[in-house]
């Protein structure tokens, strides 16, 4: 028995001295990707990072590594002896183990090599490459993770394609959501419309107070266009109440508000669109003709809430969907987190969108920001105002964008939000997952994103990102930089513990 332990030691020196012997080559059949193989031992890449690949004569190559993996494989055939004169020698095989990945060069020489030696790229190199090729139209967002230093911009040209914003609560996506709109509202003149159910936005018109003075100024002149919609009293000139009129919705809102079946309730539907082709007023004006000749829709409505709902404008005049026709605004944002109701926050959803539908043939690119989607056009509504705002996020999600109306949907878990909206999206940025089966999901549906780099989203630290699709000229890892505008909304704070 004492043999063993001096056979496995025996074992393990010698195979750590062949895996410490192996070097990290890479080739390629095409020019265009490429393959290596590396010890594992003080082994420096990592999927997302840029390498250098280098032949005996100094030409080099520039690629992103894609994919790494452990394998083992046999090496040889081994004796291994006994000290004890007694006891025989006994065969085994040796196993070592490598690092064996995949990757695509991002130079335009189609050349093939073979066993080119691979180390991790300069920053420097990669900087110089991202400065040659990077975004036409850039807006800039931070810093790469996998290449320390080097300044990162993504292409504001990518979001005439909508957009998919994803990360688990606690990764930082908010705050990076806002790094992004803020940088769309300097750089460029594109429209944006916020949908912001948790009023995480509403402050976006001030200043951080340690933002950068010279950043500060520009912001503010970008910022006085900013108009934001909520239940509460305004405070700024652009400012008004988050108002809806009864009339002004679509029949489609008007039957999921009181829950009417055209078919199934047929009368009760037949009289709602008497009294509404009738007296087109709002719902108070329209409450006093039911009280009168449609008791049983007054007793829906009373019964449902309807009448209660703190969005309607009754007497007062202005609307939010009046403000789609304005051009006072650069950026609306529609603080649904001021609605007491989550009825009042998908009826509001749902009008906007309709409203911006029916305003397609007007052509006036606009990006619509949809945060915590989930809840906006969810995988399976519950509610028929929920479905009507899901029809409206999927029918712009398929044909939006010939006309101009753009989709950023947000939210914590892929699965959560209806797969025709999430399958329509062009451009990825994806921050921590905690599950792995969401980053599978993630896989499956944005299949022009390499896989293994999406399995990196589990391990991912506080503001750090896989940013991919047209608004990225490769598929990066990016390390967000500081907001210029005041976070609307914090968690609380965890001092209780």
């Amino acid at each position: 028995m004492d043999a063993l332990p001096q056979r496995m030691s025996a074992y393990r020196a010698l195979r750590e001295q062949v895996e410490r012997a192996l070097l990290p080559l890479a080739s390629s059949l095409d020019g265009r990707r490429f393959s290596l193989q590396a010890s594992l031992h003080d082994l420096q890449l990592r999927p997302g990072g840029y390498v250098t690949l280098r032949d005996d004569a100094g030409h080099e190559r520039l690629g992103q590594l894609e994919s790494l993996e452990l394998v083992r494989e046999e090496a040889a055939n081994l004796a291994l002896p006994s000290a004890q004169d007694d006891v025989p020698s006994i065969s085994t095989r040796l196993i070592v183990r490598c690092a064996r990945g995949e990757g695509r060069l991002v130079d335009d020489d189609p050349t093939a090599f073979h066993d080119y030696l691979a180390s991790p790229a300069d920053p420097r190199r990669v900087a110089a490459w991202l400065a040659a090729r990077g975004a036409r139209a850039p807006l800039p967002i931070g810093e790469l993770a996998r290449a320390d230093g080097v300044p990162y911009a993504i292409d504001a040209r990518g979001f005439d394609r909508h957009t998919f914003f994803c990360g688990q609560s606690g990764s930082g996506k908010t705050y990076s959501l806002g790094v992004v709109l803020e940088q769309l509202l300097i750089n460029t003149e594109l429209r944006v419309i916020v949908l912001d159910p948790n009023s995480d936005f509403v402050r976006l018109r001030e200043a951080h107070p340690r933002a950068d003075p010279g950043v500060a100024q520009t912001w503010a002149s970008a910022a006085a266009r900013i108009a934001v919609h909520a239940a509460t009293v305004p405070t700024h000139p652009l400012d008004e109440p988050l108002r809806l009129r009864f009339p002004e919705l679509s029949p489609a809102a008007h039957a999921a508000l009181l829950r009417l079946d055209p078919i199934d309730d047929r009368e009760e539907y037949s009289d709602l669109a008497q009294l509404l082709r009738e007296r087109p007023g709002d719902v108070e004006a329209l409450g006093r003709a039911l009280a009168g000749e449609g008791r049983r829709l007054a007793t829906r409505a009373r019964n449902l809430g309807v009448d209660r709902f703190a969005v309607w404008a009754r007497e007062r005049p202005g609307s939010l969907l009046d403000a789609l026709d304005r051009d006072d605004w650069r950026c609306l944002v529609v603080d649904l987190g001021s609605l007491p109701e989550p009825a009042e926050q998908a009826l509001v959803s749902g009008a906007l969108l309709e409203g911006l539908w029916a305003r397609r043939q007007q052509r006036r690119p606009v990006l619509v920001v949809i945060d915590e989607a989930h809840n906006v056009c969810p995988a399976a509504p519950e509610n028929p105002l929920t479905a009507l705002a899901t029809d409206a996020a999927v029918r712009i999600a398929a044909e939006g964008r010939k006309f101009g109306i753009y989709l950023l949907v947000s939210t914590q878990r892929p699965q959560k939000v209806h797969p025709n909206v999430v399958s329509q999206c062009d451009n990825l940025v994806l921050m921590r997952l905690n599950s792995a089966a969401d980053a599978a999901h993630a896989a499956s549906v944005f299949s022009f994103v390499p896989p293994a780099l999406i399995e990196q989203a589990t391990g991912f630290g506080l503001g750090e990102s896989l940013v991919a699709g047209r608004i990225s000229p490769h598929p990066a890892f990016v390390r967000f930089g500081a907001r210029v505008a005041q976070e609307g909304g914090a968690d609380v704070p965890s001092d209780w513990a």
